[in-house]
């Protein structure tokens, strides 16, 4: 069994587990078989780990955290991709809760499968170093207790569970293959009990028959984990795709609410014998050895898929269709016999692709468009499994000429993962940054035809004006930002396009005449400035220009002046007189003067306060600063909280380090990766992080060992000065400046080197877990 977490390195008497080393992999299995061991020996060996989460696994813990702490939210959703460990992150999870409280943790854990909840139970077991937690009940195996409770849902059914314990027995509820929950067998478990915490695990909250799974969470996702991540990480294996130029014209295809008209598209696809044979010489074209082929065929429906199996069989590769008439017995058949090499390929319809879970599938055929980017990212992630002898995925995308509403945009940006440039960049000049061991090309026409449909883009103005005009016919809803944004699957930085969007919500609801046209004195300046706001996400800062902004606050403290002074400069970048206003707050009143601005940045800033993914925490200086560890800042927001610029003078700044004088403070503004050269993993850094609390960074080229500089940042605890820093991973990103993220103080540890020296310091608060792989590039 191959656990995905770690063993924590900074206690001598525990030992490193690997679940790559097969010597502990032994003495893990030995300990596991000793479920009710009374060996002491044995618990000593199976104890001497001590097990902690990766870094991606507290990214995940601390976002359900903040759901839990900040929102009040309860009842999370996780979604990742099979494969990527999200049975072992509950385990943490529920471990915290259990810590937290040790005199009532009762657990039900529920999957539909025998040997998921046996592999849980082992888990569970492990990470909580107790081989006696837990019993299950599922086929054989009848529970004594039923106060941690590894159960099947039929089981729980069977047994009546619901019936012999209160709504509120359970404390911590784990439902795995979450998009289950919505047939009929669930509805017992989900109606009766009021857990303190439900967990719903999924590899994709969107069912193939539509019922709705993300109303049991207040449609809301707690955590994803990014295919990206999960690749960069050999949690999944690497994959090469090519886009594939198609000859069939999509563009007249009747468009729906959902996408294509799935009728007309299977009548393109169906019989077409000119695509068919394209498809094959596609195939053999890409994929070195045919004899090794263990592939997935996407089809429209079942007679696309029955086609498609006749014309592979007739060519000499053996191949079946798998729909919605085949019995479970055939789906459990086929698994067999493509992992053995029987069958080269099986054609499946998008509504039962769920069922079709076969790690040693290494070749995707996407033979038809894939509206929804849950859905390609579910069907990729059929062939995204890791298996002995598997070195990465083929995916051949059969891409024609889209329709003008189709998105290419998400399934690319999916793929890159995040990333310095926009999506049309890596189309036009080359996909050089991509996950580890993985590889795009797109032929000619596909990438003419992905172009084309990127600069006529779903969130063009002429796009986002037509949805917004028909918006709450279709969706039922008030038009709010907020609302559209959830509704269309964008996001805030997407809507408003960086510095090339220039547009306001309300100036859109103006052109689709759902609003009167309005004055806006400098509106064209003022709205260039809104990407600077979007970043922020520190609680009490939101919180007070919200209450501020609707006239609920006048800033009384010093500390709530800094935050004028910050939201003041988020527009301007001089003080308040070279802009003609006599105070910071005279700007800000001109800044809202237009209603349907203030209205709007009102929005905007209540969006970002609850979109906030991580607890955060006050900064420890002596003196006023709004600034909080964890938040993300503009460096002209950052110089303005520690009041450098402010209602006099807004100094001039270029470089990225600067010590306040009057507050004893130095700070340092980093950006790691620096150039397109430093996206090669091999390449080093000059600033990175060794681990969560240690952090390398080399001074300036002048700087040298004897300067009153280096003096200061070497003695800095015996002279009383601090050092804080602030750290991004690249200076833009899609068309947006990057913010930095303040990782609070730091301590010196020790230097080396002159003109320039290299210093490490020790973090005075651990770094947040999405940074550290991005920060650590350099030593991976």
């Amino acid at each position: 069994m191959n656990l995905p977490f770690c063993a924590a390195d900074n206690n001598a008497e525990f030992s490193e587990f690997s679940g790559d080393n097969p010597a502990h992999a032994e003495q893990l299995k030995q300990a596991l078989g000793k479920n009710h061991s009374k060996d002491q020996a044995q618990d000593a060996m199976f104890f001497k780990f001590s097990i902690q989460p990766y870094d991606y696994q507290k990214e995940i813990l601390e976002k359900l955290e903040a759901e839990r702490t900040l929102y009040g939210r309860h009842k999370n959703l996780l979604v990742a991709a099979t494969g990527v460990g999200k049975t072992v992150i509950s385990a943490f999870d529920y471990r915290r809760f259990a810590q937290r409280n040790p005199q009532r943790a009762r657990l039900l854990f529920v999957a539909h499968r025998e040997e998921i909840l046996k592999q849980s139970l082992d888990t569970f077991r492990f990470i909580l170093k107790d081989l006696n937690f837990g019993e299950l009940h599922v086929g054989g195996n009848q529970a004594k207790s039923l106060e941690h409770l590894f159960v099947s849902i039929q089981s729980l059914n069977s047994m009546k569970l619901t019936e012999v314990t209160t709504p509120d027995y359970y404390d911590f509820i784990i439902v795995d293959e979450f998009h289950h929950a919505a047939a009929p067998s669930y509805q017992k478990l989900l109606g009766h009990y009021q857990p303190k915490i439900l967990l719903g695990l999924t590899a994709t909250p969107e069912r193939m028959d539509g019922k709705d799974v993300l109303r049991y969470f207040d449609d809301t996702i707690a955590a994803e984990i990014r295919l990206t991540d999960a690749i960069d990480r050999k949690l999944l294996c690497p994959f090469q795709y090519f886009g594939v130029s198609d000859h069939v014209d999509l563009s007249q295809v009747k468009w729906t609410r959902r996408g294509y008209d799935q009728s007309e598209l299977e009548n393109l696809f169906t019989n077409n014998k000119i695509r068919a044979t394209q498809i094959l010489n596609s195939l053999r074209k890409y994929v070195t050895d045919l004899d090794e082929v263990k592939g997935l065929g996407f089809c429209v429906g079942v007679e696309h898929a029955l086609y498609m199996a006749k014309v592979f069989n007739e060519a000499g590769i053996p191949s079946i269709a798998l729909h919605g008439g085949s019995s479970d017995e055939d789906r459990d058949q086929v698994k067999g016999r493509l992992a053995r090499g029987e069958i080269k390929m099986v054609f499946v319809v998008d509504l039962y692709n769920e069922g079709v879970d076969i790690p040693e599938v290494n070749t995707v055929l996407f033979l038809r468009p894939t509206e929804s980017l849950t859905v390609f990212l579910q069907q990729l992630g059929r062939g995204l499994r890791l298996a002995e002898g598997k070195e990465c995925l083929t995916v051949l995308d059969f891409i024609g000429q889209a329709h003008k509403d189709y998105n290419f945009h998400d399934k690319l940006r999916a793929l890159l993962g995040k990333t310095k440039h926009s999506v049309q960049h890596y189309v036009e000049h080359g996909f050089s940054s991509l996950p580890r061991g993985s590889f795009i090309q797109l032929e000619k026409v596909a990438r003419d035809y992905i172009l084309r449909n990127l600069k006529q883009a779903t969130n063009n103005r002429r796009s986002l004006i037509h949805k917004m005009k028909y918006f709450e016919g279709d969706s039922g809803q008030k038009l709010t930002i907020a609302n559209f944004l959830r509704y269309h699957g964008m996001s805030i930085y997407e809507f408003y396009g960086g510095r090339t969007g220039n547009r306001t919500f309300r100036g859109l609801m103006v052109e689709a005449e759902l609003l009167e046209p309005f004055e806006f004195e400098n509106g064209d300046y003022l709205t260039k400035r809104i990407p600077a706001l979007l970043s922020l996400n520190s609680r009490r800062l939101l919180r007070f220009l919200i209450a501020y902004l609707s006239g609920e606050q006048q800033a009384t403290t010093e500390e709530e002046q800094l935050m004028l002074n910050l939201f003041f400069y988020t527009f301007y970048r001089s003080e308040p007189k070279k802009n003609g206003f006599d105070s910071i707050e005279d700007g800000i009143r001109f800044i809202v003067a237009c209603p349907q601005f203030r209205e709007e940045l009102l929005e905007i800033l209540q969006y970002n306060e609850s979109h906030i993914s991580f607890v955060d925490e006050s900064n420890a200086f002596p003196y006023a600063c709004p600034l909080d560890v964890h938040c993300s800042y503009s460096t002209d927001q950052v110089l303005a909280a520690f009041g450098y610029w402010n209602e006099t003078k807004s100094p001039a700044f270029r470089e990225g380090v600067k010590y306040f004088d009057d507050k004893e403070t130095d700070i340092f503004f980093i950006t790691l990766n620096k150039s397109d050269k430093d996206f090669s993993p091999s390449t080093l850094y000059e600033d990175y992080a060794i681990n969560e609390r240690l952090f390398h960074w080399q001074t300036q080229s002048r700087t040298s060992e004897e300067s009153k500089t280096a003096q200061r940042y070497i003695h800095h605890r015996k002279l009383g000065t601090r050092i804080a820093l602030f750290v991004r991973e690249y200076k833009e990103e899609n068309n947006y400046t990057s913010p930095f993220i303040f990782l609070g103080e730091a301590e010196y540890v020790r230097h080396e080197g002159n003109k320039p020296m290299s210093f490490v310091w020790r973090l005075k608060t651990e770094m947040p877990p999405a940074l550290v792989p991005a920060a650590n590039k350099a030593i991976v």
